[in-house]
């Protein structure tokens, strides 16, 4: 059984509406699919609606932004109560967050002679619940500025380049917190890629575990085999769910196929076995995930 936890539609930042995405994933041979848009929970419905009709199993959950010592960090939200108040709160500041922060990286741009305007930006991201710097660098794309979203965070938008500016985002174990407290499970999204690598230290997540994480995920694109074989390890010694997915963001990340990492049966049974504590111990009502009969 081919599972993939982690995928983006264009509620968010990735290039596919929930219901695309689903139909691609089936067409894809995934069995299993994870829907995990940046701090939002909007594209739920629509993509339970596309897994039904195409026969394949959904999870449902998001991706939820953190901070840990100056560094980004991610957390994978696995089946939580999408009306809990307060992780609805926290996702909410988040995305403000993000949208305050794109008419500061349109001044920054402008310093640099590149003249987008806001216009520019909503243009690559209508169905979006939030703009964030993937569809400014849609939009430096669209205008001729880059090659492709790399190119553009390369040259201006990564952190310490010109145009990057910071926003809100909670720290890992407040972010734990608040998913456990809304039933769901969390999991920490590819610690050792990108500027993750520098903060999620084996120590580090051996806290976050303490405090209740459910899960790492090992393969992944930004991991190389080296760093998977020590995630799992670790994973193992920390009792934590190793998960595998795609990370898909469709045109916006044309290296992230879907189903190219997966996630084994087994783990993917610890993973629904810790949501479904979760969900015991808060007293919430959470959203079991959608599995056709023979999965």
């Amino acid at each position: 059984m081919r599972i993939d936890l982690h995928s983006h539609s264009s509620c968010s930042d990735g290039t596919d509406p929930p219901a695309v995405l689903v139909a691609k994933a089936a067409a894809a041979g995934v069995d299993v699919l994870g829907l995990t848009d940046h701090d939002t929970f909007a594209g739920w419905d629509e993509a339970r609606g596309a897994a039904e009709r195409a026969g394949i199993g959904l999870v449902v959950g998001a991706e939820v932004s953190c901070r840990l010592g100056g560094k980004s960090v991610h957390m994978l939200a696995y089946l939580p109560d999408p009306t809990d108040p307060e992780l609805v709160a926290t996702l909410r500041r988040v995305r403000d967050g993000r949208n305050a922060r794109v008419p500061v990286i349109l001044e920054r741009l402008r310093a640099n002679g590149i003249e987008l305007t806001p216009e520019d930006v909503a243009a690559q991201s209508s169905a979006a619940t939030s703009l964030g710097r993937p569809h400014v660098a849609d939009a430096l794309v669209a205008r001729g500025y880059a090659t492709d979203r790399r190119d553009a965070f390369d040259r201006w938008l990564s952190e310490g380049r010109s145009a990057y500016v910071t926003r809100y985002a909670p720290g890992p174990a407040e972010v734990i917190h608040r998913v456990l407290a809304a039933g769901g499970a969390p999991v920490l999204a590819h610690p050792r890629g990108r500027a993750s690598r520098k903060i999620l230290t084996d120590e580090v997540i051996g806290e976050l575990a303490e405090a209740g994480l459910a899960g790492v995920e090992v393969d992944h694109h930004d991991h190389s085999p080296e760093v998977r074989k020590e995630l799992r390890a670790l994973a193992a010694d920390l009792d934590l769910a190793a998960l595998g997915s795609s990370d898909h963001h469709g045109a916006g990340k044309t290296d992230h196929d879907l189903g190219c990492y997966t996630t084994d049966e087994s783990e993917f049974a610890r993973l629904l076995d810790r949501a479904r504590g979760a969900a015991e111990r808060s007293g919430r009502t959470t959203p079991a995930p959608y599995l056709p009969k023979g999965i």
